[in-house]
């Protein structure tokens, strides 16, 4: 099955006695309870609580290590400098650049063969973890079995990456959303593992805590099909020529969106035609977010 390099991938390493501290009181992510052969995916919020930085995240001996987007990694590691202050905390970059993704039966038996994937594996002249690689928990809550690992590894097409992401609308930034433009919740982060109601403060929790528990968030990630090419990123979605939300990610007549589902359920439930640049599209919640489009019209227009 595909194994393929992210070339536009880039390392952070975390480490110092403060390293887990100073993280769990800054970042989305519970990574206390962060198994030590898993990825989750994280956020450093504005305290407005829109992402201003988003990352995968996974232990690496007594520190941690960040992947995020190569444009992001220098921003991020600034703004955790800032945020440092007297903490016992080590920021570096990794000097090797891009990750490997590897799905189905080639991770599946790279795991068997690792007895379930706890190895902790050897480390690279960075130190920096580099075995067989780490699991990539958004899949895992699609029942996707895909590992992350540093370098080249593979020489896959990324559009296969794309076209799994989309599949099961795993969103990025940059081809998703606009950083500082989006909450957790419109990327679905809030049930993918990449935000936490229960460590306590952190930047921008405040805000992120208040719209779940008034249940407030109605922009989503949804997948869009439709029977020709998808026009491209970047695209209005309309219904009766009104907006509902926006392409991102296209790969043929699959795409994914960010919409307003309340307004998109409002739209399916009256029969209204879905539009693209005049195409008619169909979206769908994936699956595994347990999500349903609601259809009162009432709450359409709120």
């Amino acid at each position: 099955m595909p194994s393929v390099f992210l070339k536009d991938r880039s390392l952070l390493s975390v480490g110092g006695a403060d390293a887990q501290s100073f993280l769990q009181n800054l970042i989305t992510t519970d990574i206390t309870s962060l198994a030590s052969d898993e990825a989750r995916p994280g956020a450093l919020l504005t305290p407005q609580g829109k992402i201003l930085f988003d990352f995968m995240i996974w232990q690496d001996g007594d520190g941690y290590v960040i992947e995020t987007d190569a444009g992001q990694r220098d921003g991020l590691m600034k703004r955790l400098t800032i945020y440092k202050l007297r903490a016992a905390v080590t920021l570096a970059p990794v000097a090797e650049e891009g990750i490997s993704v590897c799905w189905g039966e080639d991770a599946d038996g790279i795991r068997d063969a690792e007895g379930g994937g706890d190895s902790q594996g050897v480390r690279d002249s960075q130190g920096v973890r580099d075995s067989q690689g780490v699991w990539d928990s958004r899949f895992a809550k699609a029942g996707i079995t895909l590992t992350r690992r540093p370098g080249r590894h593979g020489d896959g097409a990324e559009a296969l990456y794309d076209a799994l992401r989309i599949a099961h609308g795993i969103a990025i930034s940059g081809s998703d959303f606009a950083l500082q433009d989006a909450f957790p919740h419109d990327v679905l982060m809030d049930l993918n593992g990449g935000l936490s109601f229960k460590k306590g403060c952190y930047v921008g929790q405040e805000v992120i805590s208040r719209m779940q528990h008034r249940g407030t968030a109605r922009r989503r990630v949804v997948t869009v099909s439709a029977a020709a090419a998808l026009p491209g990123t970047g695209t209005a979605i309309t219904a009766a020529g009104k907006p509902v939300g926006t392409l991102g990610s296209v790969e043929g007549g699959s795409g994914l969106a960010i919409v307003r589902i309340d307004r998109a359920g409002a739209a399916m439930s009256e029969g209204t035609p879905l539009l693209a640049d005049g195409a008619s599209v169909s979206l769908a919640l994936p699956p595994w977010s347990g999500l349903v489009f609601p259809t009162s019209a009432d709450e359409a227009s709120a």
